[in-house]
């Protein structure tokens, strides 16, 4: 058992290493708008396996990613802005202090961004988790909106509808790649245990989990807060690989994107959370095409601005009636199984021998 489980560990670091292998190819070789799209691949991911975890984990329809992300880009933003920087920003209104004088470095900001958005959930959490099913989604909805509202209005601190522009570009393949993974042996390590087994037990019946003697809230409210951290986190990944953030951005649209992606990916699995996430930024970029004007013989059909996510709702209402289970269902990938899969390709390919 012992051997067993060496081995596994032993294949999880070499395939990391192959990861960051690759990902030092693609910084030398590939162009800027192919970087770009690796970059949003990675804070997709870490955005949909943390989402996942309150959403398919523990079975709480939330529909608050939107506000998550805003909290965590706007912290990180303004805490790496320089004070001469923020002065030229604020043009209207003076920011407030002591955030006008404060700068510190990119890892820093992500980690503030991620334990303010994470401190934003817990107390959210208070309140939301009084209520269940679709009554959570409504509650959660409106958190959304409220913190969008109140970005566009505190002109001191959000900069209001002008937003904040000119942001560093700090973002790049290890940082976003970088916290992909830690986020994925969190989320990994968090659902393998205890925590994670109540987790599912809320989902699947909460009146008998609360029977076990498990305490549904304290569950609940744990998987809020650890995906309001890395929800926060992703933000300030966000806000400095597109430099300029607004309250326009974050509106629910994002989360709606967010829920294609684990829906289509599969409820509950955090495999299918990261497949979801590389088919949405891939796909989006391919399906670019069906939004430029297209001449099919004597027929001219002209662009389409917003094409691509009729395209993607369309594939999504064809997955929930024909594969409700999304590609992984509630599974998830494991050596166990890949070694599994080799050895009958072999005994295939040896006739059976």
């Amino acid at each position: 058992m012992e051997k067993h489980h060496r081995r596994n560990q032993l294949l999880t670091l070499a395939a990391v290493a192959l990861l960051f292998t690759l990902l030092y190819l693609a910084s030398r070789y590939l162009s800027d708008y192919q970087v770009r799209i690796l970059n949003n691949t990675a804070i997709f991911v870490v955005l949909a396996v943390s989402y996942n975890l309150i959403n398919g984990i523990t079975g709480q329809f939330s529909l608050e990613p939107n506000a998550f992300v805003a909290i965590g880009a706007y912290t990180s933003a303004l805490l790496t802005l320089s004070p001469a920087e923020k002065q030229l920003s604020f043009i209207i209104e003076p920011i407030i202090w002591p955030l006008s004088v404060i700068q510190v470095s990119f890892i820093w900001s992500l980690l503030a961004a991620g334990i303010v958005t994470a401190f934003f959930g817990f107390l959210m959490g208070f309140p939301v988790f009084r209520v269940r099913g679709d009554y959570l989604a409504i509650v959660t909805l409106g958190f959304g909106e409220v913190v969008r509202v109140v970005a566009n209005n505190l002109q001191r601190i959000t900069n209001g509808p002008l937003g904040l522009k000119a942001l560093h570009n700090y973002t790049n393949l290890w940082w976003a790649w970088g916290f992909a993974v830690v986020t994925l042996f969190f989320i990994i390590r968090l659902v393998a245990s205890s925590y994670g087994l109540a987790m599912k037990a809320v989902r699947e019946d909460e009146v008998a989990a609360e029977a076990m003697g498990i305490n549904a809230f304290r569950t609940k409210l744990l998987a809020f807060t650890t995906s309001a951290f890395f929800e926060g986190v992703a933000g300030g990944l966000l806000a400095h690989l597109i430099t300029t953030i607004s309250p326009t951005l974050f509106t629910f649209f994002l989360t709606f994107n967010l829920l294609i992606i684990i829906v289509a990916g599969g409820l509950g699995s955090t495999t299918g959370a990261v497949i979801g996430a590389a088919l949405f930024s891939f796909g989006g970029e391919w399906l670019r095409a069906v939004e430029e004007p297209m001449t099919i013989g004597s027929l001219h059909i002209p662009g389409i601005p917003g094409m691509r996510m009729v395209v993607f709702s369309i594939i999504l209402i064809l997955l929930m009636i024909f594969a409700r289970n999304g590609i992984m269902g509630r599974k998830e990938f494991s050596w166990d199984w890949l070694i599994d899969r080799c050895r009958l390709a072999r005994v295939i390919r040896g006739g059976g021998k």
